[in-house]
């Protein structure tokens, strides 16, 4: 296996940790973002508030994209093991 090879994996892995991370992280900011104005205008300063919203939003957004994340990892995984003899030499 040479240095090509290798940096083409790790290329692709972080591609794909990038695009499969990216709704949930994306949804928690943005909840994160309404819950941090709606604690500004009404002058509620709890911390713990922002946890319960943000783990909700989590939990729907893996439920709702799970599927999809999961269909992109096994491609990737599929595409790694399909082409293994081109990499090792």
């Amino acid at each position: 296996m040479d240095e090509s090879s290798i940096i083409y994996i790790a290329q692709g892995a972080l591609k794909v940790v990038i695009y499969v991370s990216a709704p949930v992280l994306i949804i928690s900011m943005v909840v994160g973002l309404v819950v941090s104005i709606f604690q500004a205008t009404t002058q509620i300063q709890e911390q713990t508030l922002t946890y319960v919203p943000k783990i909700l939003s989590v939990i729907a957004a893996i439920a709702l994209f799970g599927s999809w994340m999961l269909r992109v990892l096994i491609e990737y995984t599929q595409n790694i093991f399909t082409n293994m003899n081109q990499f090792i030499k």
